[in-house]
């Protein structure tokens, strides 16, 4: 099915997007429609939105249901949900010559997919998300940041190569989760001292900041979420393969060599899978604790509060069949900011019906 529509708030389109995921359709795509001609009170008003959302959405056929009844909440029936998933996307998109990337293909876009579908279900997440995404790049293919089926990379590879460029994905920083994902592509491509990284990350904190979101320090989301190479025993491979392909005078020196250590002390830089799962275990740990004194506020609203110490609550929470938990701590928050963010407004609209349903 393809819903067509025109609204300039995100909390429309994040209730459109949980009525459909309440009635078993996945979100497959979301673009926007430029009709050229817009109506009448779209030319006339300077206030309209000019371009309606194409949301795009498929029921899962081909058994999936079926397989999802008979497994339960399993990474089995995770990764078939995942595969089923990827069928139903794009393969490749172009606008103007060049390629765009498919936001439905990130990974992290896929796992948000993933846990709705388990909850609809009324069903525990089966893995965490590191333990997702480690699974996800060693059982497809990713590439140019997407993830594709083995039977979709050939097609792909054969757009891209007609391209002068690979599609880049766009990122806002509007609040601590896109901070994370931007300091990710960061330290990916360039893994750097805190110095360096400083003056680059504060450009990205610009008017777009959600309203009621703590500003994170980044100090804090660095020891949180990456690793700092202190200078003792072998350069990581992730700064080794940076600075031997930007500096002429490094290239070929053993990861040992005492002018390539110098050169990588104090570099932060991506961990790989099973390092990034200990430091999320350790994040998801900490993100609880703070959770913990959201809970215990006695004011009638929080003022300021950060979105992923709201997300790993209302998912505990849910998993703990804990749904007044959720729903108290939602009515301690903007409904605003409730209604426009997707993964808070879908714990939210489950754990209500689920109250309703025990009533």
């Amino acid at each position: 099915m393809t819903v067509v529509f025109s609204n300039s708030k995100a909390a429309v389109w994040n209730t459109i997007q949980v009525a459909l995921q309440q009635t078993g359709f996945v979100v497959a795509e979301v673009t926007a429609l430029d009709k050229k001609q817009g109506s009448f009170q779209q030319v006339m008003s300077p206030n309209t939105v000019k371009q309606d959302l194409v949301i795009s959405v498929y029921k899962p056929n081909g058994g999936l249901e079926q397989r999802f009844a008979e497994r339960g909440a399993t990474p089995e029936s995770a990764w078939d949900f995942v595969q089923t998933h990827l069928k139903q996307l794009s393969v490749t998109k172009a606008r103007d010559g060049e390629l765009e990337f498919i936001v439905e293909r990130d990974p992290r876009r896929i796992y948000d997919r993933m846990v709705a579908w388990f909850v609809r279900h009324d069903a525990p997440v089966p893995l965490s998300s590191d333990e997702f995404l480690s699974g996800l790049r060693s059982r497809f293919h990713e590439i140019d940041g997407m993830v594709f089926l083995p039977e979709q990379v050939a097609e792909y590879d054969k757009k891209r190569a007609q391209m002068a460029q690979a599609p880049q994905m766009e990122l806002f920083v509007s609040d601590e989760r896109s901070a994370i994902d931007w300091l990710t592509e960061f330290l990916k491509k360039r893994p750097s001292t805190y110095q360096e990284i400083h003056p680059e990350f504060t450009k990205q904190l610009g008017a777009g900041w959600r309203k009621h979101e703590a500003k994170p320090e980044l100090a804090a989301l660095l020891e949180d979420n990456f690793l700092k190479y202190e200078g003792s025993g072998d350069v990581p491979s992730q700064i080794h393969s940076y600075l031997s392909t930007n500096h002429k005078d490094l290239r070929g020196l053993e990861k040992s060599n005492p002018r390539l250590v110098a050169k990588a002390k104090d570099r932060w830089f991506v961990p790989d899978p099973n390092k990034a799962q200990d430091l999320e275990k350790k994040r998801e740990k900490a993100l609880l604790k703070e959770f913990e004194t959201y809970l215990a506020f006695t004011g009638r609203k929080l003022k300021e509060f950060r979105l992923e110490v709201l997300r790993a609550g209302f998912k505990a929470a849910w998993v703990n069949k804990d749904y007044q938990t959720i729903i108290k701590l939602a009515q301690k928050i903007p409904e605003a900011s409730l209604q426009e963010d997707e993964q808070l407004l879908m714990w939210y609209d489950h754990a209500l019906t689920r109250t309703e349903a025990d009533a």
